[in-house]
């Protein structure tokens, strides 16, 4: 989508291979049998197969390799498109990775999220959505009649673009606001040891262009446009027809979510998590109007992240996988063989020691009866 996150300098670029072209050789065997036939046609030299050009060569096989941005200690993750894709794939069941790249890296269009699967990279949400909807067949819209479909396609439209421009308003507007509305951690989002007073200093200075960037990226798009209270007032009228749709029902179309669940709580998530103490209008609109979305969003929270504590608590890119059991330390390890082997060492010196003492018992008891009969024959 045109809102996904762009970069005009992917890292990957496509390298060409130049394929040798075929000899023009005759086929000596066919001269020797037809001498006056022409020569035979040269035989042409199978094209090498191109290089798998992802970032994981050493890729499983059907497994999703997700690139996106890091997470937060309120939200999996600040881009929307990036906690659409994840929700999906946790929703549809497919195995999938979070790769820890540190966001160093972007897709050829240069986008996040994007995808590498089975050695091919697919970017952009809505095409890695169709795309894995077919190949393994986990289609959520599956049961929606056509009308159903468009209406979702429709409201899709309205969320990414235009509530979407709403809220990258805001974020492009207040840069400082983000960082506390998120509780970000530049630190830990980067993979740098600089302290984060000296990375939120130069967050507002030295990467106050690609804020600039943004904010042209917003006018151009003419949402940047107008007045705060205007833009504020779009939002509401957005969530407001959330809200009617949604009605009382758990999900859009009844019981069990569908993609438009899956966009409109990525998207609503990332209003309804700003932290209490920051102001944010939409937010406040949507917690005191629009309590059905409040709701939703705990719904699909629940149904697709039963980790997002651990998630936000350890900011952990792969909190669903299962971790292998912690191996002993070679110092514990060693310890308990010392351990062992004194204990071994112990053992015959403890059977020394009560075989000394059982003897010393025989002597105290044979001494005894001397006496006792030196006593009787005194008598």
């Amino acid at each position: 989508m045109a809102t996904e996150v762009e970069n005009n300098a992917p890292e990957t670029k496509e390298i060409k291979e130049e394929i040798p072209s075929g000899d023009n050789k005759a086929d000596e065997a066919g001269k020797q049998e037809n001498a006056g036939d022409a020569p035979a046609s040269a035989k042409e030299k199978e094209p090498t197969p191109p290089k798998v050009l992802v970032h994981k060569p050493n890729f499983e096989k059907d497994v999703v390799y997700l690139y996106q941005f890091s997470r937060t200690p309120l939200l999996p993750s600040l881009s929307p498109y990036c906690l659409k894709v994840e929700t999906w794939l946790r929703l549809a069941g497919v195995k999938y990775e979070n790769v820890d790249h540190k966001m160093k890296y972007r897709s050829k269009k240069g986008q996040l999220p994007f995808i590498e699967l089975n050695g091919e990279e697919i970017a952009d949400s809505a095409i890695i959505i169709k795309d894995l909807s077919q190949k393994f067949g986990h289609d959520l819209d599956v049961c929606l009649t056509a009308e159903q479909r468009n209406l979702a396609h429709a409201t899709i439209s309205m969320i990414e673009n235009h509530l979407a421009w709403v809220v990258m308003w805001w974020r492009t507007k207040y840069p400082d606001q983000v960082l506390k509305g998120y509780k970000v951690n530049l630190q830990h989002a980067l993979g740098t040891r600089i302290p984060n007073g000296i990375l939120n200093f130069f967050f507002k200075f030295a990467f106050g262009r690609k804020w600039f960037q943004g904010t042209k990226k917003v006018k151009a798009q003419g949402m940047g446009v107008h007045s705060a209270e205007e833009i504020n007032e779009f939002g509401q009228e957005d969530l407001k027809v959330l809200s009617e749709m949604l009605a009382d029902k758990p999900f859009f179309f009844g019981d069990e979510p569908t993609t438009l669940d899956v966009v409109v709580f990525a998207h609503l998530a990332q209003i309804y998590f700003i932290d209490k103490e920051v102001s944010y209008p939409l937010r406040d609109f949507m917690t005191e109007s629009c309590p059905n979305l409040v709701g939703l969003v705990n719904r699909m929270k629940e149904r697709c992240f039963s980790d997002w504590d651990d998630i936000c608590t350890t900011l952990d890119l792969n909190s669903h996988l299962p971790k292998p059991k912690a191996e002993e330390s070679k110092d514990n390890k060693e310890e308990s063989k010392d351990e062992k082997e004194s204990d071994k060492e112990k053992e015959p010196e403890e059977k020394d020691i009560e075989k000394e003492k059982a003897d010393e018992k025989e002597k105290d008891k044979a001494k005894e009866k001397s006496e006792e009969n030196k006593e009787k024959e005194g008598k």
